[in-house]
């Protein structure tokens, strides 16, 4: 677990906002997608692995106002913390692998682009799809984005697992309906292209 704090840390530490290939200034996708789902913007909203993320400046620009950010970097965070603390935010920073989440919140809204397809164990997964069972409210949505099954094998030095929309729906079904589905292609910094697959269910149970 350490050394995976270890390896993140390195990154933001590092390297510039720009030069890691899932920077956005603008992450239209993941925006587009929010504003589809029919919510207070005083609701709760949680974005997973954030990182350095510019969602949450662009989600307080809409008057978004109750979103909390999670990552294990605490560089990350940091940035994200100086960066917006002029915007009226009722949300916490929570620097911790999600894996390790330690809250009594639950949200509307769970948001997570490119977190998921980063554990491979069949038991970081089941822990993974526990701990948003227990953290979303009922007729609350879980945004999730993973590489397609046309997408890298690794990001950032790390294995990852790719995932059709299938796959991900089965995953997911015990508590969650799918009404939303994206394939996409993110072109990186380096102008390389990354095909994702963004899907959007409904907690139902």
């Amino acid at each position: 677990m350490s050394d995976i704090k270890t390896h993140w840390e390195n990154i933001y530490e590092t390297k510039k906002i720009n030069e890691v290939s899932w920077f956005q200034e603008v992450p239209k996708i993941s925006l587009d997608l929010i504003a589809s789902i029919e919510m207070d913007r005083k609701d709760k909203i949680i974005d997973i692995g954030s990182g350095k993320s510019y969602l949450i400046d662009n989600l307080l620009k809409k008057s978004y106002t109750n979103i909390s950010i999670l990552d294990i970097s605490k560089n990350a965070l940091d940035e994200v913390k100086q960066r917006t603390k002029s915007e009226i935010n009722y949300g916490n920073f929570y620097c911790s692998n999600i894996l390790k989440l330690n809250t009594d919140n639950k949200f509307k809204l769970w948001h997570d682009r490119a977190v998921f397809h980063f554990l491979t164990k069949k038991n970081e997964i089941n822990n993974y799809i526990k701990i948003c069972e227990n953290h979303i409210d009922i007729n609350g949505f879980l945004i999730i984005g993973t590489f397609s099954e046309k997408g890298p094998l690794k990001c950032s030095g790390l294995e990852i697992t790719r995932y059709s929309v299938n796959e991900i729906e089965k995953l997911f079904s015990n508590k969650f309906s799918l009404i939303h589905k994206l394939n996409t292609d993110h072109l990186t910094p380096f102008n390389t292209i990354q095909n994702f697959n963004f899907c959007v269910f409904k907690k139902v149970i």
